[in-house]
């Protein structure tokens, strides 16, 4: 591990060395690029860093436990006692940041959301996810771009797709797809009973123009007028666009941009997402040995997640955590939940790699 930490510092200063040159700086593509991996390397550079002052403390107080004044050789065994506890708290956290990192953690996503098991229900609760995935958005900063949305008349969602964009979205939204539980009481229950719901979510980590050539030939675009509640063009126009992949048999339905143009550049950025993460998923499967991290990070008839609404409680299956602040939760304060799922992730990770 140490003499890959030092190819990494070697590599780290010829970078930042490069990122000052002005012939460089000049090449905004190379720039870009070097920034990045400058970015990506200095948490790894700054542990390392700080492992080697501890080293130098642990060499700086054995030297001076042969000392023959006792109070000196009792700070030096101090001294020596918090080096090595450093280095070994160190040593776990360079681990985790060796680890190989998803390839896919800072691209945008493509999240779908669709009604299951409950009815209209089901269809509220769909709603509900929609909404709290879109205030997660807002606090992040992230980008937030409706495509598609079928709704109820009761304003549930039958089926909502949308495209999330920024830094690190795919890391962190990765670990909510699957099939997410709600029990409550419904609006429409008059004698209070508790009814359980399903809607699943996909989050698909956005196609790169190289990584998935779509032949155009297999498409069937159609137009169509859009449907469901607000905007002065729904139902009025043929903006919203339907995409088919024939080969497949996917479609795709985009309607929120108010030109065809628009709707079908969406649409189509939103198949390829789904054509290459199905890519994705055969490749996993052909590879067992490197299917996805112990803790599921994509299997849609995984049920990860349930909302209790009468005790207040969210839990999650995958790491059993239960927090006890739903409404915080469904107004998006996901991070509590996120984080633990991130950190159960590479703890599984570093398991399978020693």
């Amino acid at each position: 591990m140490i003499e890959k930490l030092r190819e990494i510092q070697k590599r780290y200063d010829e970078v930042a060395s490069q990122l000052a040159d002005a012939g460089v700086v000049s090449d905004m593509e190379r720039y870009k690029a070097l920034a990045k991996e400058y970015k990506e390397l200095s948490p790894l550079v700054e542990k390392y860093t700080d492992y080697r002052k501890a080293e130098d403390d642990l060499r700086e107080a054995e030297e001076l436990l042969g000392e023959s004044d006792a109070e000196l050789r009792t700070l030096a065994e101090e001294q020596a006692a918090d080096a090595r506890t450093r280095m070994a708290d160190l040593q776990d956290e360079l681990k985790l940041l060796l680890l190989p990192k998803d390839p896919d953690d800072d691209k945008d996503v493509v999240v779908e959301i669709r009604a299951g098991a409950g009815g209209e229900e089901a269809a509220l609760f769909a709603a509900v996810l929609y909404r709290m995935y879109s205030m997660y958005a807002d606090a992040h900063r992230f980008g937030f771009e409706l495509a598609y949305c079928s709704e109820t008349e009761l304003g549930g969602m039958k089926e909502v797709s949308f495209l999330m964009k920024g830094e690190g979205v795919y890391a962190r939204m990765k670990y909510e797809s699957g099939v997410h539980r709600v029990q409550r009481v419904p609006e429409t229950e008059s004698q209070g009973r508790i009814q359980t719901s399903t809607a699943t979510v996909a989050v698909l980590p956005e196609s790169e123009e190289s990584s998935y050539e779509l032949n155009m030939e297999d498409l069937e675009i159609t137009t169509h007028k859009s449907s469901g509640a607000g905007g002065q063009h729904v139902n009025k126009t043929e903006s919203a666009i339907r995409v088919l992949h024939k080969p497949t048999g996917i479609v795709v339905d985009c309607q929120n941009e108010r030109s065809q143009v628009q709707n079908k550049a969406k649409a189509i950025e939103i198949l390829k997402a789904r054509l290459s993460a199905m890519e994705k998923q055969k490749a996993e499967e052909a590879q067992s040995t490197a299917r996805r991290s112990q803790i599921g990070t994509g299997d849609r008839s995984e049920r990860i997640r349930t909302y209790n609404y009468p005790q207040g409680r969210v839990t999650d299956h995958r790491i059993g955590l239960s927090l006890y602040d739903l409404p915080s939760f469904l107004n998006g304060n996901l991070d509590a939940m996120i984080d633990a799922l991130a950190t159960a992730d590479r703890a599984a990770k570093l398991g399978k790699s020693e």
